[in-house]
């Protein structure tokens, strides 16, 4: 069933203008030349290129539109005067009748059926469409996140901008790392500034430190004890102290050159030093003594002098690649510095005190590992210049890691939806495959159909129809017969031969209307099978005098509208009503009031229950659609009011209806002379303002049907004015007043 109606860019329809319903049957009413035409034509010829703007809701392939207009008696009357074959069933064959309405009834469970597993599927459908769309927002974070901000690493999103689609199956299609990336984002903006920054440039290689006295720390004179001459004088007594260093010491403290008198004791303070006891001490500390303290302090002097070639720590602090080891650098750094300084003051400590052995600690170890972690940076700096040289080759392995990191990090939102669409297909393919299997035996059920009407259509009952149909209107002196297969002809008395142009307006447009009930009823053609029919009817009383309006109204209500039956429900026992409609749906358009007044229901239940009621109103604006009240429909005087109170309409038709007005009431209802009583008054006697209303309302030729009138001269405001101020120069303003609201 049609449920909307959109028209657009075609006649008087120059917006979009809609109509909607829910309604088996529709009535709209509309003068001429507010676009019904336009609409029944529509429905008529759907695939037309000038209704490529015009769009429709609620059709399948299982509905047939028909539609009666001038079009359709064009087609079907003035360019052939043969009419095609109209086949009705036969009630007689009454087995293939059974059989056909068998098959009916199926067809009607199997697309009842199949609605519900339509439903289902649309409904399924649009559950993982809404989890597609949800999945494909949470991508295109990807997109806000990169392209905005620094966008750094906006050139691996190149060719996956565009649209969230293309972005969501370029993810998708890509296969989940085994293992999480090791880099981060920040590592590969990092990778981009520098090959692709302003400051990018190759860096220099950070040196290896070198520490040359190394083997000092192996040296023998270390771990040996020095002492002096065993022979002199003074080595029992010194050897007992266990402290020559202390005694050598002492030395410095007393006279090189000899002295006379006993000198203090640097120790005692007494005055026990004695020359000859200076020189045995001097004595003591022979030559072998001082040569081992000598090549002590050599050692030393060589030890501190390779300390001092140790790069400082800066310079390697400055080199951008040091950041990225720097943890482990000091810390093998730091260790290496204070074993050769412990050492350094090992050496110091011997020199203080010979005798004492001291044990240097082997520093070629710590070396080898700060050495080993300038490797690393000079291999990551290698690393870096070789990206300098080969940018594109770079860029692209930094792009592929990039969407690495991107199916690593969404890849709880890409699994959960290709887990969803996983269980939808299989849900969705179960409920394509029954659809299909309904298709097929719809199609079996229509064969049977089609087998069984062969047997029982029959043309001679479709002409019967149609002239039994002429004889109720009281139509006698012409009838169709059957002028060969499949085709009628229409015959007067005797006449056998082309008479269908002798016929009045009238009598074509009854005999077309009476053709197009029966194509309603019947079938074209003897296979063809039967569909869900929506009937279009447009102005079927045109060129009819009123005899005929009560009759054609009657032959509608008859035909498409509902018959009421109250059945009991069997779940709650109570009564409900019913209505059941030969079709599927009823379009009526026309311009009598009077007409549209007889086929509206009285009733106000039922009416609210089985009809739509729309005015199609036309002004500047062009074509529109409005609901419509059973309480506002008007006869004649009082819809040429209603024109008239809208400014919008066409000045021609409103100048038109003030006429019209002016002449039924005052000319009929009041018996009044316009000519020689109004327009000789004031004001429209002398008022320039109202002179172009005068001339066109008390024209003379408008008795002869001439509507000639200069849009130039037409002022709204003064031509209602006029019309106002002739009513109240009559005397009947309370009128006016009651009929402009």
């Amino acid at each position: 069933m049609i449920s909307k109606i959109d028209l657009k860019k075609v006649a008087s329809y120059k917006s979009t203008t809609t109509l909607e319903t829910d309604k088996v049957l529709n009535l709209i009413y509309g003068l001429n030349g507010t676009g019904k035409s336009t609409f029944s034509n529509y429905l008529l010829k759907r695939e037309d290129e000038k209704y490529k703007d015009c769009s429709i809701i609620g059709l399948d392939k299982n509905h047939e539109i028909l539609v009666y207009n001038q079009t359709f008696i064009q087609e079907n009357f003035f360019e052939s005067e043969n009419l095609k074959g109209i086949f009705t069933l036969s009630k007689e064959n009454k087995e293939a009748i059974t059989k056909i309405a068998r098959a009916e009834k199926e067809i009607e469970n199997l697309e009842e059926e199949k609605t519900k597993t339509t439903k289902k599927l649309e409904t399924e459908n649009i559950s993982i469409g809404k989890k597609l769309e949800n999945a494909k927002v949470t991508i295109w974070k990807i997109k806000t996140d990169f392209s905005g901000g620094d966008r750094v690493l906006e050139f691996c999103l190149e060719g996956h901008k565009g649209s969230k689609d293309n972005l969501f199956n370029h993810i998708q299609g890509l296969t989940k790392p085994t293992d999480k990336p090791t880099k981060s984002i920040d590592d590969l903006k990092n990778d981009v500034q520098a090959i692709m920054g302003e400051n990018a440039q190759k860096y220099a290689y950070v040196p290896k430190i070198t520490f040359s006295s190394s083997s000092t720390e192996t040296e023998k004179i270390f771990d040996k004890q020095i002492v002096g001459n065993e022979n002199s004088s003074v080595s029992e007594l010194i050897t007992k102290l266990g402290n020559s260093d202390w005694v050598k010491s002492g030395l410095n403290y007393l006279p090189e050159e000899p002295f006379k008198e006993n000198k203090d004791c640097p120790f005692c303070q007494e005055k026990t030093i004695t020359n000859i006891l200076t020189e045995n001490i001097k004595g003591y500390f022979d030559a072998s003594y001082e040569a081992d303290i000598n090549a002590i302090k050599t050692f030393l002097g060589e030890y501190l002098q390779a300390i001092q070639q140790i790069p400082n720590k800066t310079v390697f602090e400055s080199n951008p690649k040091f950041e990225s080891f720097k943890q482990d650098f000091e810390i093998k750094f730091s260790a290496f510095n204070q074993l050769v300084k412990s050492n350094k003051k090992k050496i110091e400590e011997k020199i203080k005190n010979p005798s004492v052995p001291q044990t240097l600690e082997i520093s070629t170890k710590l070396l080898e590992e700060v050495n080993l972690v300038i490797s690393k940076i000079n291999a990551s700096i290698l690393e870096h210049n070789d990206k300098i040289d080969k940018k594109a080759t770079v860029k692209t392995a930094i792009k592929k890691t990039f969407w690495q990191i991107m199916r690593w990090d969404y890849d709880q939102t890409i699994s959960s939806y290709l887990s969803d669409k996983g269980i939808s297909k299989t849900k969705t393919d179960l409920l394509n495959i029954t659809i299909k299997g309904v298709d097929k035996t719809i199609v079996e059920q229509r064969s049977i159909i089609s087998e069984q009407q062969k047997q029982t259509v029959n043309i001679e009952k479709a002409i019967a129809n149609i002239n039994d149909g002429l004889i109720d209107l009281g139509i006698t002196d012409f009838e169709i017969e059957n002028h060969e297969e499949n085709l009628y002809k229409i015959v007067r008395d005797e006449n056998k031969e082309k008479v269908f142009r002798s016929l009045s307006e009238g009598e074509k447009m009854i005999i077309s209307f009476l053709y197009f009930l029966e194509m309603c009823r019947g079938k074209q053609d003897a296979t063809e099978t039967g569909k869900k029919k929506i009937i279009i009817i447009d102005d079927p009383i045109s060129s009819l005098s009123h005899i005929y309006v009560f009759n054609i109204g009657r032959l509608i209500k008859n035909e498409f509208f509902g018959k009421k039956e109250i059945k009991k429900d069997e779940a709650t026992g109570e009564k409900v009503t019913i209505w059941n409609y030969k079709y599927e749906q009823v379009f009526i358009l026309t311009h009598s009031l009077y007409f549209f007044y007889e086929i509206t229901e009285t009733k106000h239940d039922e009416r609210k229950e089985t009809q739509k009621l729309f005015r199609l109103i036309k002004n500047n604006d062009g074509s529109r659609f409005q609901t419509m009240k059973y309480e506002e429909i008007q006869n004649d005087y009082q819809a040429y009011w209603s024109i008239i109170k809208d400014e919008n309409q066409p000045p021609a038709l409103i100048a038109n209806c003030m006429r019209n007005v002016i002449e039924y009431f005052f000319n009929f209802v009041q018996k009044k002379d316009l000519n020689n009583f109004f327009f000789n008054q004031e004001p429209f006697k002398s008022s320039n303002r109202f002179q172009a209303f005068n001339r066109y309302i008390n024209r003379e030729s408008h008795s002869l049907g001439q509507n000639i009138f200069d849009f130039k001269e037409f002022d709204y405001n003064d031509f209602r004015d006029g019309f106002a101020e002739l009513f109240k120069v009559a005397g009947y303003e309370e009128h006016y007043k009651k009929m402009i609201k």
